[in-house]
């Protein structure tokens, strides 16, 4: 077997991602590790609270530029 092969070991130490990507490998287990999936959802659900009100904030931003712009 040649080491050329083998992947590099990752650390156990949670490193924030800023490209905002999520990457989640299976591992089999008796039982399912909860903390780890509970943070998963978590952040799932934040980045899509994030992405709605974006979405909101730029609708209200364009309906206010074509209001100000239809009171001239």
């Amino acid at each position: 077997m040649s080491t050329s092969n083998k992947r590099p070991s990752r650390s156990r130490q949670a490193r924030p991602r800023r490209d905002g990507r999520i990457i989640v490998r299976g591992v089999e287990r008796d039982r399912p590790d909860l903390r780890k999936l509970s943070r998963a959802v978590i952040a799932m659900a934040q980045a899509e609270a994030e992405r709605e009100a974006q979405i909101q904030h730029e609708q209200k931003s364009v309906q206010g530029t074509a209001e100000d712009a239809s009171d001239e």
